[in-house]
């Protein structure tokens, strides 16, 4: 669910203190998506949310999330959204969410 090297390495990358503020950030930012998407009436263009979604997520190593994303930004681009997942994306991005403040060293 969580890519820990990844999670490691871009700490490493940036450090404790801007590695703090990115994870804050993302969570806030792909919070609003997320209300975003479950509030839509169809208004929204799914695919260049997926996108959005799946970049952010595949950077901080939520990599379910990112396969979840991935898979609806292609259904998406295809016409076919209908076959995004969004329940699937939602429970994703919390079981993903509590591993990840779960367990922040």
């Amino acid at each position: 669910m969580i890519d820990w090297d990844r999670v490691n390495e871009l700490r490493e990358e940036v450090g404790i203190e801007d590695f703090q503020e990115v994870a804050d950030l993302f969570l806030e930012e792909v919070d609003e998506v997320i209300e975003r998407l479950k509030s839509t009436n169809g208004t929204i263009s799914l695919e260049e949310e997926m996108h959005f979604l799946k970049g952010s997520a595949l950077n901080l190593g939520f990599t379910l999330m990112g396969q979840v994303c991935q898979q609806g930004e292609k259904a998406a681009s295809g016409g076919r959204k209908e076959e995004v997942d969004l329940p699937r994306l939602f429970k994703a991005y919390e079981d993903s969410k509590v591993e990840f403040l779960a367990n922040q060293t």
